[in-house]
């Protein structure tokens, strides 16, 4: 479900359904906004990419994010067994503007046919514990 208000919210996001439907857009998305959205994202060096097409390559993807900075590894994390994408990679900038900028120029662009997601990674939890479900939600 909440993958699902993600999406609707980057749809409506779009300059292109904001210039067709205008002010109507732009109350859906105020009214979607409230306290129990996620935090702020912390900036890091490193980019989670999404959407990724199966037959994209970690040369695809470091290609595409070179155009807005200095791009020091990427990486399309593969199955196994056949070799194609799982659909998400990791694109590391050699610094925090460069990966703002990345995430600027193609949050939400076309790659090989397919929208993708760049956001800042999260850190890797401590090994031996294991992530917590709803990253988002309160602990008590």
């Amino acid at each position: 479900m909440a993958l699902r208000t993600m999406i609707a919210r980057r749809f409506l996001s779009t300059s292109a359904f904001s210039s067709q439907f205008g002010a109507a857009a732009s109350n859906l998305t105020a009214a979607g906004s409230t306290a129990s959205d996620k935090p702020a994202p912390v900036p890091s060096d490193t980019l989670f990419v999404s959407g990724l097409n199966k037959r994209t390559t970690s040369e695809t993807l470091h290609e595409a994010f070179v155009k807005f900075g200095q791009v020091v590894h990427a990486k399309v994390v593969t199955d196994r067994n056949t070799g194609f994408s799982k659909g998400f990679g990791f694109v590391k900038y050699a610094s925090i503007e460069d990966a703002a900028k990345g995430i600027e120029g193609m949050d939400a662009k076309f790659l090989e046919g397919w929208v993708i997601f760049a956001e800042y990674a999260r850190p890797r939890p401590p090994q031996g514990q294991t992530a917590p479900q709803n990253p988002y939600a309160q602990r008590s």
